[in-house]
């Protein structure tokens, strides 16, 4: 099976051309050359599922072939769940580390450090077809950043292990992360062929 990866990230489709590797099928990105242009539309959705959705119907509709897209987000306690599928936005900033000072700016003095990270894959076929795959990590907020490696919000993320999401090799990360679960299930779901699935109109 074709499938394209609706994202513009270089890094994603490597991670996710990794995880699927046992499939069988031959993963695209946006801009393959054989493919017809596409522009990604904006996240206006209110849910992780409704941005995956919108990248991956988008996409299969231009291409004409089945195209998977993820959203992905930090969830806080102390913050009623902020900044959830704003994370990339969160408080109007457009650096990671902006938005990690923004984080624990928000959290000083607060004894509540719980959170979550949340990924949504969706793979959405032209005929209609949707699947969804979700996975979750929990962890803890750190007073300050630790680790070299990651991207994001991984330096403040402290796993249950002790280290930082920031602290992990690239195969520990893949295979704890909230991404790493969604991929994981999209390829045990699809890895005696493809599950039976519901049919959705796409717009």
């Amino acid at each position: 099976m074709r499938v394209v990866i609706a994202t513009s990230n270089p890094g994603k489709v490597t991670e996710i051309r990794e995880a699927l590797a046992g499939l069988g099928w031959e993963l695209l990105a946006l801009n393959d050359p054989s493919l017809p242009a596409v522009t990604l539309p904006e996240e206006t959705g209110t849910t992780y599922e409704e941005n995956a959705a919108l990248k991956a119907c988008a996409t299969a509709l231009v291409m004409g072939l089945p195209a998977l897209a993820d959203d992905s987000g930090l969830e806080v306690s102390a913050l009623n769940g902020e900044p959830g599928v704003f994370s990339a936005r969160f408080g109007n900033l457009d650096t990671a580390n902006g938005r990690n000072l923004h984080l624990l700016e928000q959290l000083r003095g607060k004894a509540d450090r719980r959170a979550k990270f949340v990924s949504v894959l969706l793979l959405a076929y032209p005929d209609g077809y949707l699947e969804s795959y979700r996975g979750e990590v929990e962890g803890q907020i750190l007073e300050g950043p630790r680790g070299q490696d990651g991207f994001g919000y991984d330096p403040l993320f402290l796993l249950p292990d002790g280290r930082s999401m920031a602290e992990l090799s690239v195969p520990e990360k893949r295979a704890v992360s909230h991404r790493g679960k969604a991929l994981e299930a999209l390829r045990a779901a699809h890895s005696a062929g493809a599950p039976k699935r519901e049919v959705t109109r796409l717009e």
